[in-house]
């Protein structure tokens, strides 16, 4: 049989069944003590040679087929690890408990109040982020260790470009945040920064599923942009924003009918922002129709290295059309102007990701 007899996705799985069989025996080599001497010696164990030695073939292979893009680094570099930062998740769970338990300590227990908050916020910081730094400066289980290193700007500014959109949904969001603050108490008062509150609560929730896919299905996309397979390029992205859209689908129809009851379990001990809060729901629910496809098209370009599309999808999402929806909108249609301008926005932001993904067509699919 011939390379053409097989997908990409086969010789993959291929390679990996034959990398696991590997594994296995290196597992036996050292429970048997054979590895013991030769351990003594190169100080690393034997799964750890095998990966250093799978890698170099990798190399050698991807050097003779011609130029080796960066993508194709990224995976030649992770391929032998199932999950190399394994443990994130732990760490993740870990720091959300010590939030959880902190704020239930300092703030019901303790008579903090809300710098009791604050402080258990912080705390749970510092255990999402001085473990992993602990992890990574000592010999640990993956093939990541944190060492000197040169200095390499060109390194660092390519990669501080293709977060660049990372960074501005950040700091617009930030703006945004309080902008709608503002809006909110000219138009609704106390009440409708609560409602508001009520709703990126569980917008976050609803939108956490988009970003999720969007986050997973990007090193995919890298790799088989590294790869240079135009045909899983657009195989992928079809299958993708078919799924963003019935996710989304489902996700409208879900608020629409759970307006209430989620209205009633956050604010049902008030009437009048109950009313408020359960109006505002129903309408922006209409943001769950168009918020997955900006938020996938920037990670989809992201992926592909486009770091300057994928901030442009994100700054006018949030920092423009965001910004334009919650100011002209209310002058018009009042309180209901607010909630509606979320899903402006993400109409407007849809339109543009469109807008990017048929204009690069040629260059990516």
């Amino acid at each position: 049989m011939t390379r053409q007899d097989y997908s990409d996705e086969q010789l993959f799985q291929m390679g990996k069944d034959s990398y696991d069989k590997l594994v296995l025996h290196c597992k036996n080599l050292e429970m048997t003590g054979f590895w013991d001497k030769a351990q003594q010696v190169m100080q690393q164990s034997s799964s750890e040679v095998l990966n250093l030695y799978v890698q170099a073939v990798l190399m050698q292979l991807a050097k003779q087929c011609g130029e080796i893009l960066e993508s194709q680094l990224r995976f030649i570099q992770m391929v032998t690890c199932s999950n190399p930062l394994e443990i994130s998740e732990d760490i993740t769970v870990a720091a959300g408990v010590t939030n959880i338990v902190l704020d239930a300590l300092f703030v019901a227990i303790f008579p903090f109040g809300i710098v009791g908050a604050a402080w258990s916020t912080a705390i749970s910081e510092y255990v999402g982020g001085v473990i992993p730094l602990v992890y990574f400066s000592r010999h640990n289980d993956s093939l990541l260790r944190l060492t000197r290193s040169g200095f390499s700007g060109k390194v660092l500014l390519k990669g501080c470009g293709n977060g660049a959109s990372e960074f501005l949904s950040t700091i617009s969001m930030s703006v945004v945040s309080m902008l709608y603050n503002v809006q909110l108490m000219k138009y609704a008062g106390e009440n409708g920064v609560a409602a508001y509150g009520t709703l990126m609560y569980v917008g976050m929730i609803f939108s956490s599923a988009f970003l999720g896919y969007s986050m997973g299905v990007a090193p995919v996309f890298g790799f088989h942009y590294g790869a240079r397979n135009p045909v899983e390029l657009r195989g992928l992205l079809k299958k993708s924003l078919v799924i963003i859209g019935g996710f989304s689908a489902i996700m409208f129809l879900s608020s629409e009918l759970l307006a209430g009851p989620l209205s009633q379990l956050y604010v049902g001990y008030d009437k009048s922002l109950l009313s408020l809060t359960q109006r505002g729901f129903v309408l922006f629910s209409f943001s769950f129709l168009f918020s997955g496809f900006p938020v996938f098209g920037s990670a989809f370009f992201t992926a592909l290295n486009n770091g300057l599309v994928s901030a442009a999808i994100s700054f006018l999402r949030i920092g423009v059309f965001q910004i334009l929806s919650v100011l002209i909108l209310p002058l018009f249609l009042g309180i209901d102007g607010i909630w509606l301008s979320v899903a402006t926005a993400e109409v407007g932001a849809t339109v543009v990701a469109a807008l990017f993904w048929i204009g690069n067509r040629k260059r990516y699919l």
